[in-house]
């Protein structure tokens, strides 16, 4: 059934061209009583799949981004409570008047090390943030990895590079 709707598929860089036969697709979907085909019914409809290549120590693997449009958002509850607590380190950090990290840190119940990876989170790039909160976060960015990648680069690009995002 699958031979008699794609026609071929085609691989490049940044996306797959699928070639669907438009006689396959009406007769998947109108069933054994659609009417006889029309001359026109021999048309190659293309579907395009954005994909991304991302490496992972010895492993390359091909992400699809966003193939499903009707996929809904999911926010990762322990994601955005590490940013809010990240941006909330930052403001008492900021409004400390000079106190030091392992003050700061013991005021919050933490330890300096913990109060210092937070405040570096409060400095991702904002469509980074905004894609949290959004639940637009790429499958694999957990809470945990996100703090284990706490020493962030200071450039957003390589950031999303860093995260998935891009």
């Amino acid at each position: 059934m699958l031979a008699g709707l794609v026609e071929r598929i085609d691989i490049g860089a940044n996306q797959f061209d699928i070639h669907v036969r438009a006689r396959g697709l009406s007769a998947l979907f109108d069933g054994p009583d659609a009417p006889s085909p029309r001359p026109t019914d021999d048309e190659t409809q293309i579907l395009f799949v954005p994909v991304r290549l991302r490496q992972s120590r010895r492993e390359i693997r091909m992400l699809i981004d966003r193939a499903d449009p009707f996929a809904t958002a999911k926010p990762d509850a322990r994601l955005i409570k590490l940013l809010i607590r990240a941006h909330r380190f930052n403001a008492t950090l900021a409004g400390s008047g000079g106190t030091p990290f392992a003050a700061l840190a013991k005021q919050e119940g933490v330890s300096p090390s913990y109060f210092t990876r937070l405040v570096r989170l409060s400095y991702l790039a904002p469509d980074i943030t905004q894609a949290i909160l959004d639940g637009r976060q790429p499958s694999d960015l957990t809470a945990d990895k996100l703090l284990t990648h706490s020493r962030l680069p200071l450039a957003w690009q390589d950031q999303r590079i860093l995260l998935g995002f891009a």
